[in-house]
């Protein structure tokens, strides 16, 4: 019989009362008398290159060339403590290895958020949209997770990076940033996702084309007269174009749950992956873990369509010239592995005229992403104050003599003229 899943409680050492992670900081800390203890060798760091936008670091981020989203962090800020999973041990995974685990989840009948919980849970409400659910009569069977990438924001920081997010919206409601200033509890979330690494060895065969210039002669009337005018005209001259590409990949991120939408993972990034630890449980003392329902195989096709995007790039940059098609690409991969990590997500939810929005922030570096509702008074004020700032400005000009708005307007075949 499956062992069931540990709650995510500890016992403090001196009274005996909850702890919970103290965000940036490798200590569990008990609230009621004050205890801190130690989780493994020290204080989480910042992301290298921190700004007030989040993690830069561009020159170590590795991204869709036609979507410009970030893909993986550069093989050189790998966390060395991981080790990767052979991607085929993970996708002919059997009823008795030991990288899977049971587990007993609490579901969203709105979003689709499988939220994990230990035996004493039988209720709650959603952290992403805010619906309440209940606890699965069932369990289920999950890949563990190998890395835990620590909150670094504390949850009043999340409010602050919310607040100043919702500040800067043109027309939202006046509530939305009201509900920002009261300082309603965020919730901490560690979301699932996958990584995938892999070496790439790609044939292509396409063509180049270089432009030149032809000079044509054309006819034009000049004076009332007939004359012939010389054009520079641009051509493209195509030539065939074949060769080989590599590529190797490393830690490419892909979302393992649906309860986000795909621009909130996307807007979150990127990520700084070199800070991950080794997956403990005492890092999500007080949060909340939600399990991946995105299987392995399909989070695998996903960053195969991704890593064909960025080798079409190369392909591209390879033929060179000034355009480029390419009409066969054949990619070979090997080494290939993967790893089912956690990343931190503070969740808010407000519910405006009968609809959630959500808000997310990504707890390591500070970015924010969320759905808006527009204000229609404050839209329909705006255009009015337009309207009559317009109308004034004209009355002012009329009035000072710089245009004319009583003149008479007559209209002969498509031209207006104005006396």
């Amino acid at each position: 019989m499956p062992t069931p899943p540990a709650e995510h409680r500890y016992p403090c050492e001196q009274c005996g009362a909850s702890l919970r992670f103290q965000p940036g900081q490798q200590v569990l800390v008990c609230d009621w008398c004050g205890h801190r203890q130690a989780i493994g060798d020290g204080p989480a760091r910042a992301p290298a290159r921190q700004t007030r936008g989040g993690a830069e670091g561009e020159d170590a981020i590795l991204a869709d060339p036609e979507t410009g989203r970030a893909l993986q962090w550069d093989a050189g800020h790998k966390a060395p403590e991981l080790a990767e999973i052979p991607l085929e041990q993970g996708l002919r995974l059997d009823a008795g290895s030991d990288l899977a685990a049971t587990v007993r989840l609490l579901s969203c009948p709105n979003c689709g958020a499988q939220i994990e919980v230990g035996d004493s849970s039988h209720a709650g409400a959603c952290p992403f949209c805010a619906t309440p659910v209940v606890t699965d009569t069932g369990t289920s069977r999950k890949i563990k997770p190998q890395g835990v990438l620590p909150f670094r924001l504390a949850e009043d920081q999340a409010h602050r990076a919310m607040q100043d997010w919702l500040g800067g919206l043109w027309f939202a409601p006046s509530g939305l940033t009201a509900y920002a200033r009261r300082g309603r509890r965020m919730r901490g979330v560690y979301s699932p996702f996958w990584t995938f690494d892999a070496r790439t060895r790609s044939s292509y065969a396409g063509q180049r084309g270089d432009y030149y210039y032809e000079t044509v002669y054309v006819t034009q009337q000049v004076n009332g007269r007939s004359q012939q005018v010389a054009r520079q005209v641009r051509r493209t001259r195509w030539r065939p174009a074949q060769g080989r590409v590599a590529r190797d990949f490393n830690d490419v991120v892909v979302l393992a749950s649906a309860s986000l939408p795909r621009k909130f993972s996307d807007g979150l990034a990127p990520w700084d992956l070199s800070h991950l630890r080794p997956y403990r449980p005492d890092y999500l003392a007080g949060l909340e873990a939600e399990a991946y329902t995105i299987p392995l195989y399909d989070g695998h096709k996903t960053a195969r369509a991704e890593m064909a995007g960025v080798i079409l790039n190369d392909a591209r940059r390879a033929i060179g010239g000034d355009e480029q098609r390419v009409d066969h690409i054949s990619t070979d991969y090997a080494d290939e592995t993967f790893k089912h990590i956690l990343l931190p997500v503070w969740t808010a939810a407000y519910r405006y005229n009968g609809k959630s929005y959500r808000f997310v922030v990504n707890g390591q570096s500070g970015r924010v992403v969320g759905e808006r509702p527009w204000s229609v008074w404050k839209i329909t004020a705006a255009a009015i104050t337009a309207l009559v700032a317009l109308a004034a400005f004209l009355y002012l000009a009329e009035a000072g003599g710089y245009i004319d708005l009583g003149g008479v307007l007559e209209r002969s075949g498509d031209v207006v003229r104005i006396y």
